[in-house]
């Protein structure tokens, strides 16, 4: 008699697989998050060191030229930051969304692997039925023919 479990031992290495591969996708979009991250913070810290670095040539007072250069610099630095804050959300929703494809994909290899551990079980269950069975059966043989024996035992006169 085979083991039942052994027919979905390639459903759960299917399932394993699955995981495995949520896992690294997961922990790549999560590298993308935090690079997205550092790039954001990059360019604040840029952006807070040029308007220090203004407001201590501005102390000293500019020309309109390059009071309008800045603040031109400025606008298109607080466009790249907001891009960068949008990149930044799109990538919290995919390492959310697979990391959800990630819990699934446990969740089904943990209930997987559960059926065929209750499958194994009631195998082993039904084998040590048969078992027990088997060794009532021959302890009931060995008693009926020690009844029988004692019963055609004629002791000698």
């Amino acid at each position: 008699m085979t083991r039942p479990a052994q027919n979905l031992e390639p459903v759960i290495e299917i399932a394993e697989r699955r995981r495995d591969e949520a896992l690294a996708e997961c922990a790549r979009l999560q590298t993308e998050q935090r690079q997205a991250q550092e790039q954001m913070d990059q360019l604040v810290t840029y952006a807070d060191e040029a308007n220090r670095r203004w407001a201590e040539r501005g102390a000293a007072g500019v020309d309109v030229t390059l009071l309008m250069h800045h603040r031109q610099f400025m606008a298109k630095l607080d466009n790249a930051m907001a891009f960068q804050q949008d990149v930044l959300a799109d990538r919290a929703q995919r390492v959310q969304r697979a990391t959800a494809a990630m819990q699934e994909a446990e969740r089904d290899l943990a209930s997987l692997r559960k059926y065929a551990a209750r499958q194994i079980e009631a195998w082993q269950q039904t084998l040590q039925r048969r078992e027990q069975k088997h060794t009532d059966e021959m302890a009931q043989n060995i008693h009926r023919r020690r009844l029988e024996n004692d019963s055609n035992f004629q002791p000698m006169s």
